[in-house]
């Protein structure tokens, strides 16, 4: 599955950026069109079917694409998908396309934990201190863990940035371990 979910990718990223496309704007068509078809069943079981011939499931795209007013590079890498019976991949192929536009555009992916919910203006501020970091444009996924009691924790790939209370009060402990 791997090999299938990063040709894929791999040649839809190529395309949008040989196309000079918008590419958040077509990751963002080509996530909602993701999310219809996890979301619907139906959906999904008449573009696996391999009864329903193809020219009857790319019309059945069609009208999703004018009704959602996609853009026709998101409606014909699915039409291809459909085509070549890889529907079932599409989650996983949307995820990749993800990170090969990210990799191709110099960004790096930052989750990032913290005991409240940031503002606007917090996250900002974070992900610029993260870029000073790593060298590069950071993209930030966030979410809480209140058992950080204040502060961030944040990992760039393998890389963890602990500015954490529970990060600083374990430091603390291990100097006072160490001084003992």
């Amino acid at each position: 599955m791997a090999s299938v979910t990063n040709i894929y990718a791999r040649a839809f990223a190529e395309a949008v950026l040989a196309l000079h496309l918008d590419p958040a704007r077509v990751l963002q068509e080509a996530q909602a069109l993701e999310a219809l078809v996890t979301e619907s069943r139906e959906l999904r079981q008449v573009w696996e079917a391999p009864s329903i011939p193809a020219a009857q499931k790319r019309a059945v795209l069609d009208a999703i694409v004018a009704r959602e007013g996609m853009s026709p590079p998101v409606r014909n890498f699915l039409a291809v998908l459909i085509d070549h019976r890889r529907i079932p991949f599409l989650s996983a192929i949307v995820k990749q396309f993800e990170r090969e536009l990210d990799q191709r555009m110099g960004f790096a992916e930052a989750q990032i934990s913290s005991a409240r919910e940031l503002s606007e203006p917090e996250r900002r501020a974070l992900e610029q201190e993260v870029e000073k970091l790593t060298g590069r444009k950071v993209r930030g996924r966030y979410s809480r863990d209140t058992s950080l009691l204040g502060g961030a924790l944040v990992k760039v790939g393998s890389t963890i940035y602990d500015g954490s209370v529970v990060g600083q009060l374990e430091r603390i402990r291990e100097q006072l371990r160490n001084t003992s």
